[in-house]
């Protein structure tokens, strides 16, 4: 017999309307249409809608990340060697670009909020977008601008593979799955450099992928069972 009383149960997830697992996802939409605002307008200086052509260039000129600024190089603002470490992640070098990397954020988020809420997401993805700057500093060689949110998305990817490691750990699991992993991501870069001919910010995914498993470690360092509940959000 259907139950008509309408608070003799709680509703599941698929009919609460506010559940976390339903709303979770407004952080990386945010983010994401943040980036599609940024790279269409762009687009349209591109195509001379907007009597603007040199609008990408100045724009990577002002907001992308150029090692020289950590050297001899004079910067276009105060404190611009400062603030690309973080603006840089938010440009992109074209729609393919864009859409690839959107793509991926998207399908890599909702394992992390789920894990760990959208205030602690928002603060890894700030984390690991300034972490893939600073191993594009530390290890290029290269006096070309960096763009892109690949840092924060090998971030996000480091983030997620640290805590796979931790819960097989607890368990006692074998630990192949994780190696895999890194070795998938280190053969996907590999076979990124060599298509784009050298190109790819291998430097800049290194430095976001070490820490995103370095703020797995802080943000929630304890191993969980595969069947625990995520937390509600934050």
């Amino acid at each position: 017999m259907k139950d008509l009383n309408p608070i003799s149960r709680a509703p599941g997830p698929e009919e609460n309307a506010n559940s976390p697992a339903q709303v979770s996802m407004i952080a990386p939409l945010v983010i994401i249409g943040f980036c599609i605002l940024v790279e269409g307008i762009l687009q349209l200086a591109n195509l001379g809608m907007i009597d603007h052509p040199r609008l990408r260039a100045e724009v990577v000129e002002y907001l992308g990340f150029w090692p020289g600024l950590l050297g001899t190089w004079r910067p276009n603002y105060a404190g611009q060697p400062y603030a690309m470490f973080f603006t840089y992640g938010f440009l992109h070098g074209g729609l393919l670009h864009l859409v690839l990397n959107m793509v991926t954020l998207y399908s890599l988020s909702r394992a992390v909020i789920d894990r760990v809420g959208s205030g602690k997401y928002l603060l890894l993805y700030a984390a690991t977008i300034i972490g893939g700057a600073i191993g594009y500093w530390l290890l290029t060689s290269s006096l070309r601008p960096m763009v892109g949110a690949s840092g924060a998305l090998f971030g996000l990817a480091g983030a997620i593979v640290a805590w796979d490691y931790l819960d097989r750990f607890l368990l006692s699991e074998g630990l192949w799955p994780v190696l895999r992993t890194v070795l998938f991501l280190v053969g996907l870069n590999i076979a990124l450099w060599w298509a784009m001919g050298g190109q790819l910010a291998w430097e800049t995914h290194l430095g976001g992928f070490v820490t995103g498993w370095v703020m797995a470690m802080l943000l929630d360092p304890r191993g969980r069972p595969m069947d625990d509940p995520p937390p509600t959000d934050q």
